[in-house]
Order: C-alpha cells, then sequence, then structure tokens
C-alpha cells in the first residue's frame, strides 16, 4: 500500500468519532473486534501522523486484526471508508458522527451533582463500555476471590493451553531431504525402488524424532497454602486431564509425600478435588518439604520419572523441616530433571523477598522462579513448561 498522503483539505482526523466509525464498518462485515481493540486504536491514532494513509492503516492493522484470515476483509473496508485517495467514501457525511468513549467503573462513587450527565456533553451521544469481569478475575488474587470467583476461576482453568516441552527421542521417523542429521532408510529405498520396477529412486532418510517430557507438579498442601491450595489443586486437575501428550503426576507436599495422579484422573473437577482431599490426609497441616522431597527422589524421581522431566513445585517456601535437607534434595532434582520451576503464590505480593528458611534453601537450585496467585499467572506457567 503506497504511503501517499492525504490532501490537505481533508477532513481533520478525529482519532474518538473516526475509530468508532470505522470498526463498526468491520464489525457489520463480520470481523470480530472487541472494545478493547477500538479504546488502543483511538490511543494509536492520537499518536500517528494523521494525513499519513499507510500509518493509519497499520495502526489498525495491528490493533483490530486478530485473525490472519480477516485480513482480506480487513483492506476491504478500509479501501471503502478511508477512501483510496486518502480522503472519505463520498457515500459518508463529511463530518461523521461524534462519539464520547467512557469507561465505566461499577465501584466508582457516583457523578457529582454539578456535572452534567454524559449524555447531554456537547449533545453528543457517549459510548460507554466497562471492563470484562472475566479480565478482572484473571489478574485477580485468589486469596482475594469470593466462593463464586473462585468457581468462575476453576471452570477458566480448563481453557488454558498446556504445551509440551520436547525432547530428541532415540526412535527415528522418515524425513525429506538431505540434511546432515539425517541417516540413510535403506530398506524404505529398496521398497521404494520395487514399486518402480527396480529403477534407481530419491534415497529415504530418517531422523530422530521428538517426544514430549514428563512434567511432575509437586503442590504444597500445607496449612499456610489455604487461601491458594484448592486453585493450584484445581490447576493441577486441569493438566492431568487437559494436557493431550506427555506423562502428567502431581504429588501433595505436607508432612509427607502423596500420588495423587490417580485421584485427578477424574473428569468431573469437584470429585477429582474430594478425592484428592481424602488422599492427602495431612492437608492443610504441617509442612515437611525436604522430607517430602527426600522420598519423591527415593521412590520416584531418581529412579526415572523426573529424569529429563519439568519438575513444578507450587509452594510458599514455609517449611518446618531443616533447610539443609532441603537444600540437599533440591540438589538431587536439579541433577536429574530436565528445568525446575518454583512457583510461590506470594511472589506477587509488593516489597516480598524470598526470606523463608526453605525458600532461601532451594532458590539456587531453581531455574525459573515465578508467581501463581491468578489465573494469568497460572495460564503463564503452563505456557512456560513448553518451552525447551
Amino acid at each position: 500500500m503506497a504511503a501517499e498522503r492525504a490532501p490537505a483539505a481533508a477532513t481533520p482526523l478525529r482519532p474518538d468519532a473516526h475509530a468508532v466509525g470505522f470498526t463498526r464498518r468491520l464489525r457489520d462485515a463480520g470481523i470480530d473486534v472487541a472494545v478493547g481493540s477500538t479504546l488502543l486504536y483511538v490511543q494509536a491514532l492520537s499518536l500517528i501522523d494523521a494525513l499519513s494513509r499507510q500509518e493509519i492503516y497499520w495502526a489498525g492493522r495491528a490493533t483490530l486484526v486478530r485473525d490472519v484470515d480477516d485480513v482480506a476483509t480487513y483492506d476491504h473496508v478500509f479501501a471503502s471508508y478511508w477512501g483510496r485517495d486518502g480522503g472519505r467514501d463520498e457515500n459518508l457525511p463529511v463530518e461523521p458522527v461524534a462519539f464520547d468513549l467512557a469507561v465505566e467503573d461499577p465501584d466508582a462513587d457516583a457523578a457529582g451533582p454539578g456535572e452534567p450527565p454524559p449524555d447531554e456533553r456537547e449533545g453528543r451521544p457517549t459510548l460507554v463500555v466497562r471492563a470484562s469481569d472475566i479480565e478482572v478475575l484473571r489478574h485477580k488474587d485468589f486469596a482475594a476471590c469470593t466462593d463464586s470467583e473462585l468457581a468462575e476461576a476453576h471452570r477458566l482453568m480448563d481453557d488454558v493451553r498446556w504445551a509440551a516441552a520436547l525432547r530428541r527421542s532415540r526412535r527415528l521417523r522418515p524425513v525429506g531431504g538431505n540434511r546432515r542429521s539425517t541417516r540413510p532408510d535403506v530398506r524404505a529405498t529398496i521398497r521404494r525402488s520395487v514399486r518402480a520396477g527396480g529403477e534407481l529412486v530419491a534415497p529415504s532418510r530418517r531422523a530422530p524424532a521428538a517426544k514430549p517430557r514428563p512434567l511432575v507438579l509437586l503442590l504444597d498442601v500445607s496449612g499456610s497454602m489455604d487461601p491458594y491450595a484448592r486453585a493450584l489443586a484445581r490447576f493441577a486437575h486441569a493438566a492431568v486431564s487437559r494436557r493431550r501428550r506427555g506423562r502428567v503426576e502431581v504429588f501433595a507436599l505436607g508432612t509427607r509425600l502423596t500420588r495423587l495422579t490417580r485421584a485427578l484422573s477424574s473428569r468431573d473437577p469437584d470429585e477429582a478435588l474430594r478425592a484428592a482431599a481424602a488422599a492427602a490426609a495431612d492437608w492443610s497441616g504441617g509442612t515437611r518439604l525436604g522430607a517430602g522431597l527426600r522420598t519423591f527422589n527415593d521412590d520416584w524421581g531418581v529412579r526415572g520419572l523426573a529424569r529429563g522431566a519439568v519438575a513444578v513445585i507450587l509452594s510458599d517456601g514455609w517449611d518446618r523441616g531443616d533447610p539443609d535437607q532441603l537444600a540437599e534434595q533440591m540438589a538431587r532434582l536439579r541433577r536429574v530433571a530436565h528445568r525446575v520451576v518454583w512457583v510461590n503464590p506470594l511472589k506477587a505480593t509488593e516489597g516480598y523477598e524470598p526470606l523463608a528458611r526453605g525458600m532461601a534453601a532451594a532458590l539456587p537450585y531453581v531455574d525459573d522462579f515465578v508467581e501463581g496467585h491468578s489465573l494469568a499467572a497460572l495460564e503463564a506457567l503452563a505456557a512456560r513448561v513448553g518451552e525447551p
């Protein structure tokens, strides 16, 4: 698209009015444009050169189009609305209807008695938008959620996209090309030659396949984790039931180690959480992270479950046991695991420092130290465990 300039006599750009009119045209054409994208487009139009048709185009393309299949529709609507010569379409009024954009805050106090209503200011209508409850809930701390909000957050965890980190397998798979990393497949080459009447054909080749790494979740269910334990257990259930590739194992860490994988295998999340609470007799009890990790390493981890796996520990780091023992077991886990991720819900607290004895002892052996207090933080965690 050429970067020509609109004529100097063109209608001055009104970011709010033009953005609303243009996004309405896009919606009419079948493109799903969120209210937040409209507000972002208004901000973009206020920052660019108002006479550059190219900048107007790319500002909308970057903020309003989320699906590559909608690009052609966007181009058509853009040419119709803004005009191919940089002006407006002749069928549209020269002065578009002006709107005031207002964000509604349900928690804000009512307007003062001397302030006129929004729809009476300068006789212009007001487009009132409000923040999405789901978007607010995604960033809300689990400890501050009501029972209904927690139930909604648990439901949204079913939509979390789980990625599996891949590792090189010993098995070989057929591949094309003649890369150095491949090796000749003599049997397949001969079979292709027989089908071709004995004629020499391009040789077949094989290369190592990729397989998903195991995922191990170690969930602290002690009393200090009560505000977060149920939400994190629901997150673990989503990992067991929704992750399509790779093995997933879940263990509860309290005064002892309890395997929860079988309890969380039910498709019904409520039934799974009840079974997990019944299996972990020390739920909401004390914490002995070092002893629990030693049991895991001796019985499960070093024997093979943690080898090459992504190990995720969900805990606030408060430990009544010996910190030296915890450090020793973290070092053992780190030697066999591909990556160790520690998820601490308290990390999001302003001014937080990992001063707890258990947390300080474990940090030197942790690859990623992340938050786990909200749905958005857990979504980021699900993406992080899929990183190579």
